[in-house]
């Protein structure tokens, strides 16, 4: 697939975001040290800059944005997380879940005794749209709803995590300190059939099965299954038969 491109003042709004919340962050000591982790903030101020409008109360709830009688929610991980939320909000109102996926990311460690900071190292692996259905697939029974729409943002990333104090398991069970946004590079809105099925490969044949859809997109088959689970759901692919243990599928005509 290929991701839609977002326009050149979208990318500056981005990073006067990214400007403006980092540079809070070194106002306050540095990264991580908001209530909110940069990727959450920056985001945030970039759909809406004006904070009269954010972390509004609605209902029983605090919503990142709430501005014209609509709502807006970013949620960089843990989506299900969402759902008392998307219960409460989407019979009553518009809701717009953003959900960033980092596409290239740059990982530098922290060691966690002097606080020094590793050379930034490019990771090969890239983040795709069709690599956040693992997540999409915790509030995969809100994606119907007409007031539901999903964005995923794609973005540029450094993300800093802090060594395992154990020097024999230092890249081992570690934890994610913080990730900083640093370019927007697209942004796909997923609503309805023909939102889902534009992202599938255009090098698939026209007959597929999950382990196909993995290769072609470069994700696990794990993941693959929960895009033809949420694909054939919203009615973007349909099943045509099977090949041994595996069932083959095809795109839907719409």
């Amino acid at each position: 697939m290929v991701i839609p491109q977002v326009s050149d003042e979208d990318k500056a709004l981005f990073d006067k975001a990214c400007d403006k919340i980092i540079n809070k962050n070194c106002l306050t000591g540095g990264i991580g040290t908001l209530s909110e982790k940069t990727m959450h903030a920056v985001v945030k101020n970039f759909y809406e800059p004006d904070e009269i409008f954010q972390e509004q109360k609605v209902g029983n709830f605090v919503a990142d944005i709430f501005k014209d009688d609509e709502i807006i929610e970013i949620q960089t991980r843990n989506l299900n997380a969402l759902r008392k939320k998307l219960t409460a909000f989407l019979p009553e109102y518009p809701v717009t879940v953003v959900h960033p996926v980092v596409h290239q990311k740059m990982l530098i460690w922290i060691d966690p005794e002097t606080g020094e900071l590793s050379e930034p190292r490019k990771v090969s692996r890239k983040g795709t749209p069709l690599g956040a259905f693992r997540e999409l697939y915790k509030i995969k029974m809100f994606l119907h709803d007409p007031n539901l729409s999903v964005v995923l943002l794609l973005v540029n990333a450094t993300e800093y995590r802090v060594l395992n104090s154990n020097p024999k398991y230092q890249k081992k069970h570690t934890v994610r300190y913080d990730r900083i946004p640093t370019e927007l590079v697209g942004e796909l809105i997923l609503k309805d059939a023909r939102d889902y099925l534009s992202l599938i490969p255009e090098t698939l044949p026209d007959e597929f099965k999950v382990k196909e859809i993995a290769k072609a997109a470069k994700i696990t088959e794990r993941t693959a299954g929960y895009v033809v689970n949420i694909m054939k759901d919203m009615g973007a692919i349909e099943k045509v038969g099977e090949d041994g243990r595996a069932y083959v599928y095809r795109r839907a005509e719409l």
